[in-house]
């Protein structure tokens, strides 16, 4: 995990740089800036899905667990469980749409002196 990190610091120092000391129009510094941008979109969005999915676990085993406890108000938790789960997955699905945006509009060039 450290040796991941570290190549995801350098991979991201190297865009970094790049795009600060490109030349106008230099087509191997946009490269490596979109490189870097569509690495960073993957792990922003695998991030918000293992996010999201941590906190489904999460909702489904508390709700079985309020079911095995009470059988009753089965119905009830499972309306409140999949209104939760539909905000968790909003979350996920703006983070794809962030990423999406990020790599299509070209919302960076200005900033990285393309």
């Amino acid at each position: 995990m450290v040796k991941f990190s570290k190549v995801l610091m350098l991979m991201v120092l190297a865009g970094t740089v790049s795009a600060a000391f490109a030349a106008e129009g230099d087509p191997m510094a946009r490269a490596v800036f979109y490189g870097a941008l569509a690495i960073g979109a993957g792990v922003a969005i695998g991030a918000a899905a293992g996010g999201g999915a941590a906190g489904l676990g999460n909702a489904i085993r508390g709700v079985l667990e309020g079911m095995a406890r009470n059988p009753n108000m089965g119905p009830k938790l499972l309306t409140t469980m999949f209104i939760g789960m539909a905000l968790i997955e909003t979350f996920v699905l703006y983070a794809l749409l962030i990423a999406i945006i990020f790599i299509f509009t070209g919302i960076f060039d200005s900033k990285a002196g393309f």
